[in-house]
């Protein structure tokens, strides 16, 4: 089981983005699926939630700019960032709480390698 993300690049502030994970392998269920960024020199952190029914959240610094969705079909998550700022560049990382097809079923926690998004004119 892994975590796919694309979307990343380079863009001027105030443009848009949108970053993509996709989860893949033998799962059962997808259940939370997270977005967290670390900015160069700094902490990880997180930047946005969202739990199987749809329930979502994301954190202040990013509120009115960014949305989070998901494809439950497709097992994918996407964070649609809007206003972008260049305290916005960081390596944007997928995080994922995975069922899988296991006997017994087994509950595990996914990350992605994390994809780099650069606001910057």
């Amino acid at each position: 089981v892994q975590l796919v993300e694309s979307g990343g690049g380079l863009v001027r502030p105030g443009g848009s983005l949108r970053v993509s994970c996709a989860a893949v392998g033998t799962i059962f269920r997808v259940n939370d699926m997270n977005w967290y960024r670390q900015a160069p020199g700094k902490a990880r952190e997180l930047v946005a939630v969202t739990t199987k029914d749809g329930s979502s959240n994301v954190v202040n610094a990013v509120k009115g700019r960014f949305t989070i969705s998901r494809d439950n079909i497709k097992n994918t998550v996407y964070l649609q960032m809007n206003s972008l700022k260049s305290e916005d560049t960081a390596v944007y990382y997928c995080n994922a709480d995975i069922l899988l097809s296991s006997t017994p079923p087994r509950d595990l926690e996914v990350w992605g390698e994390g994809t780099l998004v650069t606001v910057a004119s």
